[in-house]
């Protein structure tokens, strides 16, 4: 599958649909964003059953400020409309096979009970809670259970 545009008009659309979306943030003066692109094209042609949806920065502002992107490339996985990692960097190849994996066994239940109780005990503790989706990375919800206990 070739990648797809995502723009303010169909993020939400794209994004918020059940399965797995993989969003590059990137723009074309950027040195690793052009070098990572042909890797996120290959990962997209091995995984047709994934969004890969490309986000240029430039023409895209908007979307960069929504989701606080201050270094590019920053790789964005969702699943089932919850952000479930958020991380700047070039990804070498194997380590967007190991990601997509990861994303791809996630317990999207236990994710979102763990997001529910996260924003209980942040409501009560701070002023401005933090979205759990905002940059979650992929394995959270193992850490989260770590540090409650209940691993």
């Amino acid at each position: 599958m070739a990648t797809v545009t995502l723009t303010t008009a169909n993020f939400d659309e794209v994004t918020s649909q059940d399965g797995i979306v993989l969003v590059d943030f990137w723009a074309s003066w950027c040195g690793p964003c052009v070098r990572f692109a042909p890797t996120y094209e290959r990962s997209s042609e091995k995984h047709p059953e994934i969004t890969f949806g490309k986000v240029d920065t430039e023409a895209e502002q908007l979307l960069a400020a929504k989701f606080d992107i201050r270094s590019i490339p920053t790789i964005m996985a969702i699943r089932d409309g919850v952000v479930v990692f958020a991380q700047p960097g070039a990804l070498p190849e194997s380590s967007l096979e190991s990601l997509i994996e990861k994303v791809q066994e996630l317990d999207m239940d236990e994710v979102r009970e763990q997001m529910a109780a996260h924003r209980k005990s942040a409501h009560g503790e701070t002023a401005e809670a933090a979205p759990a989706e905002k940059a979650a990375p992929a394995d959270a919800p193992a850490k989260e259970e770590a540090a409650a206990g209940r691993s």
